[in-house]
């Protein structure tokens, strides 16, 4: 069975687009670089393997273009028709001739220009023979630009096509102009077909599907076509024809019997009868709809005098099959899409009578002649009139009678079989603990504990807890009536003896802690440090510290020394010990060899010294160095800083390079984007 998907068909681009892209790829899949000092045998092969590669893609594009569109004499006549009739063929067949006349153009240019290649004597006589040969095939290819766009414009058409099968079960719904088929296509499929109260809302076919004994048929619902010569119908009309003359398909003629369509019976019946011939080896039914507004037997005498001749003709297309003549009913039916009232009945009248001709074919043809011819049914003759009843032994019938009544006993019984005894469903319940093995079966209804984090919630509840909670809340009206008194202070009158004992205990201890938690708030580790721009007045002295501290008889000697050690902002511990020696060798150095003596010096602990900013004088002595030297190296410094500076660069190993001209956008072959630029 062969599927016709017109959505995979490649976008077809324009001239411009196509010349765009082919010159593109040519440009980055071919060697981009050539010198006049090259051999001429490697000239000629640069500029012909540029020449070839052009003429390649072009044949590869305009072949897919080709074999990609379906050819009208190749494809199913349903769909060749509904090109034609929707696109013309002779215009669409025109169009594949022009891009195959191209194709071929292009291939001989190529050829040519190849051939001279060959006798190139110079670098500007073959790029002149390549620039020619592309030029002449991108002229060819303007020249058919318009049948490209033609072309591209059937292909979005075309993939908004529905997709038919030709040869599937299919049911065709046909009339005039709103008489109710789309309301019935919705009815009977998933399909969302527009339905509107006027004349032509379906203007092309429609496909829904739908299923009947397990089999999938495929429903299509037509415009409405009109009663007019064959010529003068439009497109919309002619989908309809074409869908009518090809598809074999159970047809269902429409007839609206109350006439709100706009067109009365006897209109609708001449158009019956003007298109009968493509009803011809087709289950027909005539459907008479909207009999909520009107009736059947409801109509006038001619009108129904009408009626039964259309119903007489759809009989004889029966008889045109060669099948025996149906009854009446399954040649005229009634319904209403509104009231849904037979709808289904006409579905499964024409799926049914759809099945009985498509197994009739099946019978009636050479397959199954073939498989018939390979099977043979043994009939025995008659040797007599004589009746001969079929024999069972006896012992086989009482054989089977006892099987049946042991089966009868070992039967369980289901729980469909208790729900339907006990209210059926939504009444009955089933228990899903009666066959819980259990020691007792009297726990299998218990209630079962509820668990949390692993322990059972009811270990944990009080069975008095609703005794407890009255207590409580008895406790606390009398704790609130109490509270009312906000001066409420307890004395010792209602108390007893060793009640007091206690208060008194707990007062005193109260107050003791009471104390402790001043005299620790009012020590010199937890107020906070003034700090000295706050403290103007000069209150917090170590002089004043120092004569507290001996009011108090204690030694204010380390304590003041250590204030004036934190208030220097010293980080590490300077060393009170030294003797006056030092001191005197001391004065007459520099600070920082004053500094690193004291580091070395025996019985102190060595430290770490920061490094200091060079300087030539802190190595060398001052008076044996030239000022003028001094100078001549501080410029000498500052100027090798200029160009450091002016580079924005951290120091002398910064050696960052900003990408202000990054490599892929400055060199290298030109990506894809547009060509303007060329």
């Amino acid at each position: 069975m062969v599927n016709y998907n017109f959505k995979k068909i490649t976008v077809v681009p324009t001239g411009k687009e196509f010349i765009d892209i082919i010159l593109s790829r040519t440009q980055r899949r071919t060697p981009t670089q050539v010198h006049k000092g090259y051999a001429i045998s490697r000239l000629r092969q640069f500029y012909m393997r540029k020449v070839k590669f052009a003429q390649q893609n072009f044949n590869e594009k305009l072949s897919t273009i080709i074999d990609e569109f379906p050819r009208l004499d190749d494809i199913h006549p349903f769909y060749g028709d509904l090109l034609h009739v929707l696109y013309n063929k002779d215009h669409y067949k025109l169009a594949l001739g022009q891009i195959n006349t191209a194709r071929n153009l292009i291939g001989k240019i190529a050829k040519d220009y190849v051939k001279l290649l060959k006798f190139g004597d110079s670098l500007y006589r073959c790029k002149s023979l390549k620039v020619a040969a592309l030029g002449r095939m991108c002229t060819v290819l303007k020249r058919v630009g318009p049948s490209l766009a033609y072309l591209e414009q059937i292909r979005q058409h075309m993939a908004r096509l529905p997709s038919i099968d030709p040869n599937t079960r299919t049911i065709l719904i046909c009339g005039y102009p709103n008489v109710g088929k789309s309301s019935f296509m919705n009815k009977i499929t998933r399909a969302d077909v527009d339905v509107q109260p006027y004349a032509f809302t379906t203007k092309s076919l429609f496909v829904g599907h739908t299923d009947y004994k397990y089999l999938r048929y495929q429903v299509i619902d037509t415009p409405g076509i009109l009663d007019r010569p064959f010529e003068d119908r439009n497109i919309i009309e002619m989908c309809s024809i074409t869908a009518l003359a090809h598809l074999r398909a159970a047809v269902l003629f429409f007839l609206d019997i109350s006439g709100s369509c706009g067109y009365s019976i006897a209109q609708q019946a001449a158009l019956f009868h003007s298109i009968k011939s493509l009803f011809m080896n087709k289950p027909l039914i005539i459907v008479c709809n909207k009999t909520d507004l009107q009736s059947l037997q409801g109509i006038s005498k001619e009108d129904m005098k009408i009626v039964m001749e259309m119903k007489s003709e759809a009989t004889k297309t029966v008889i045109g099959q060669g099948g025996e003549p149906l009854d009446e009913e399954s040649v005229l039916l009634t319904m209403s899409t509104l009231t849904e009232e037979g709808v289904i009945a006409v579905k499964n009248a024409a799926c049914e009578r759809l099945l009985n001709q498509r197994v009739e074919m099946k019978m009636k043809s050479k397959k199954m002649n073939d498989c018939r011819n390979r099977i043979y049914v043994a009939e025995p003759k008659p040797r007599d009139n004589k009746e001969r009843a079929p024999c069972i032994p006896q012992a086989v019938l009482d054989a089977k009678a006892k099987d049946g009544a042991s089966a009868e006993k070992q039967k369980r019984k289901l729980e469909k079989d208790l729900e339907n005894e006990n209210g059926g469903a939504g009444v009955y319940s089933a228990s899903l603990k009666k066959n819980y093995i259990l020691a007792n079966d009297e726990w299998k209804e218990d209630v079962m504990p509820e668990i949390l984090d692993g322990h059972n919630v009811t270990d944990f509840m009080d069975p008095d807890i609703l005794l407890r909670l009255e207590e409580l809340e008895r406790e606390e009206s009398v704790l609130q009536g109490l509270g009312e008194n906000d001066d409420f202070e307890m004395d010792g009158e209602e108390l007893t003896p060793e009640e007091r004992t206690i208060l008194a205990e707990i007062r005193r201890k109260k107050k003791l802690l009471i104390q402790q938690h001043r005299m620790k708030k009012s020590t010199a580790e937890s107020r906070p440090i003034v700090p000295r721009k706050f403290d103007k007045d000069r209150e917090y002295t170590t002089e004043r510290m120092g004569r507290q501290l001996s009011s108090l008889g204690l030694d204010p000697t380390k304590a003041i020394n250590r204030a004036r050690s934190k208030s220097r902002g010293r980080k590490r511990e300077r060393s009170v010990e030294g003797d006056d020696d030092q001191m005197e060798v001391d004065e007459g150095r520099s600070k920082k060899a004053q500094r690193l003596s004291r580091s070395v010096a025996p019985g102190h602990r060595s430290r770490s010294v920061s490094r200091e900013p060079y300087n030539l004088s802190s190595r060398v002595p001052s008076h044996l160095i030239p000022t003028d030297s001094v100078k001549r190296s501080l410029k000498k410094a500052k100027s090798a800083d200029k160009k450091r500076n002016k580079n924005a660069r951290k120091g002398e190993a910064d050696r960052v390079i900003p990408n202000l001209k990054p490599k892929h956008l400055f060199s290298g072959k030109r990506s894809t984007g547009k060509t303007q630029r060329r």
